[in-house]
């Protein structure tokens, strides 16, 4: 089993930054991609951003230039860097990991950018 924890999720300005960061525990040699995801009130879950064990990103259109993945294997530990925030990146903000088998997620944390 893997465990994983966010946090530095809250309100912003637009325009604002916000650093997240996951925490990884338990099984942790099992994980290959780590990312992020977040769903909007009354949309469905979509993905922002994963990086594999090996550095390798993959962003979502919306975030690209704004929003950098980065992971510290030794930490086990994901962030997501987010600048330039806008209204429409309100939404709850869940940790993702990917084991051989088997996926991971986060409890969720709330990122609200005020217009």
């Amino acid at each position: 089993q893997v465990q994983l924890v966010e946090s530095g999720g809250g309100l912003v300005q637009a325009g604002g930054s916000l650093r997240l960061s996951c925490a990884a525990s338990g099984s942790t040699f099992a994980i290959n991609a780590m990312g992020w995801y977040r769903q909007a009130p009354g949309k469905q879950r979509e993905l922002v951003a994963t990086v594999t064990r090996g550095g390798g990103t993959n962003y979502a259109d919306s975030v690209k230039g704004r929003f950098t993945i980065s992971r510290d294997n030794a930490k086990n530990t994901v962030y997501l860097q987010m600048n330039s925030l806008k209204p429409e990146d309100t939404a709850v903000y869940y940790c993702n990991a990917m084991g051989v088998t088997t996926t991971y997620w986060g409890q969720g944390i709330q990122v609200t950018v005020s217009s």
